[in-house]
């Protein structure tokens, strides 16, 4: 069974508290404070399994926690560190935070690992509260509580080139044609309710991945059928190859299912219908030569001027197929070879009070700047690509909740005042 969504909820482990004790031995009756530290506990990490291919395990298993750190001991011993859990995960998949359905994390192209949630700070034993006004302190420190998210896991193939189309049309029969794929089909909707991946071989080397993304509807894009399911899958492909049924054997409009599906397309995510496509226009065995003139001719003077390419085929005798390939080949080499990697939205650290590392703001009277500086800072920075329109307001919006704003407001930061903050320079405006 192929499963593309799945809902899960996720907790690291609990720091373990700190120990109270004291050093008792012979001849030592009153010896100092020994209490030792809690153990951390442990993260949650996701992991790319390159074997896996669906997300079926999460159907059965929605709870995934890891270790709580180990309590301290006597005689200064520290508390075991909780262990981490390992999810295993298919290549491609977008973790978000199911609440907000903001993105957490893409485990495709570089990114194979990532931890969501890190473990507690174990608490320090009394042995660290001796002062000498008290030497014999009966407390100590609890560890940090666990972090808890509930997720959305969502499946998206990674396919250089993706099939749409209509239903019926005739997609699967080109897949089975031109790959190693081997689609079930048969002459009746929906026959494809799970996306198909397979390689084109053209020789020499030469390859790519195609994806057969299971037929669209009218009203897709509001969740129509089952228009979501489908067209998540086509949010990551380069190129489109677009799936007409030329002969009309159900009655159908090629130039009218072209521009539905492609306001489906849009309708879903801005600027979809813009991505490169060619026409295949398919099942051209069953027409005479004069009904396959006009056709032709008709969407030739329609795409022509859009610099879009129309090819005859018949997925069937694998007639113009092998031109049709070799010419989205041509088009993968022409395009950006950069993979579709959804940009982090939400960042567990900041949120729901999780980041508790100290932060300054100061006046530097020198440089006639001010500083913000401190390991949440550091930290935020790193998380953040301010290169990006989301990045630069995720750093906006997180100045904003940990009260930075008016800390600087409150110092007298004019507009155009520079605000340093670890080798970056930002000029304020309010």
């Amino acid at each position: 069974m192929f499963a593309d969504r799945a809902k899960i909820y996720v907790r690291s482990g609990k720091g373990g508290d700190g120990h109270v004790s004291f050093r008792r031995e012979k001849y030592v009756p009153d010896g100092g404070p020994d209490g030792g530290d809690g153990g951390r506990g442990g993260d949650v990490i996701f992991e790319v399994d390159e074997g896996l291919n669906t997300l079926i395990d999460f159907r059965h298993t929605r709870k995934y926690a890891a270790g709580d750190g180990e309590e301290g001991g006597k005689k200064n011993c520290r508390g075991k560190d909780g262990a981490d859990i390992v999810i295993k995960l298919p290549k491609g998949t977008v973790i978000r935070e199911e609440t907000t359905g903001r993105v957490i994390t893409d485990m495709s192209g570089s990114q194979l690992r990532y931890t969501i949630l890190t473990g507690g700070r174990g608490g320090c034993g009394n042995q660290h509260y001796a002062t000498s006004t008290m030497q014999a302190p009966k407390y100590a420190q609890p560890g940090q509580p666990a972090k808890e998210l509930s997720l959305i896991l969502e499946l998206k193939v990674i396919a250089d080139v993706g099939l749409i189309g209509f239903p019926n049309v005739g997609k699967s029969t080109f897949l089975s044609r031109t790959t190693n794929a081997r689609p079930k089909i048969a002459n009746y909707h929906f026959t494809t309710l799970r996306p198909n991946l397979g390689v084109v071989d053209l020789g020499d080397g030469s390859s790519f991945v195609l994806a057969d993304i299971p037929g669209l509807i009218e009203g897709a894009s509001e969740g129509v059928g089952l228009g979501h399911e489908f067209l998540r899958h086509i949010e990551r492909t380069r190129l489109f190859i677009h799936v007409v049924d030329a002969a009309g054997t159900e009655g159908r409009d090629p130039l009218a299912d072209i521009d539905a599906i492609n306001a489906e397309l849009e309708a879903y995510q801005e600027g979809l219908s813009s991505r490169p496509q060619i026409i295949a226009a398919n099942k051209t065995d069953v027409l005479d030569q004069d009904a396959l003139d006009e056709v032709m001719n008709s969407l030739h003077s329609r795409f022509d001027p859009q610099g879009i390419q129309v090819f005859p085929i018949s997925a069937v005798t694998g007639k113009g197929v092998k031109e049709l390939l070799s010419y989205a080949y041509q088009c993968l080499k022409d395009t950006k070879d950069t993979p579709v990697v959804f940009e982090q939205e939400y960042f567990p650290e900041f949120e729901n009070g999780y980041a508790e590392d100290p932060y300054t703001v100061s006046f530097d009277e020198k440089e006639q700047a001010y500083v913000v500086e401190g390991p949440r800072i550091e930290k935020m920075l790193g998380y953040t690509n301010l290169e990006s329109e989301k990045g630069f307001r995720f750093f906006q919006e997180f100045l904003k909740k940990n009260g930075i704003l008016k800390e600087l407001e409150a110092l007298g930061i004019q507009d155009g005042d520079t605000v340093r903050m670890y080798g970056l320079a930002f000029d304020y405006y309010k």
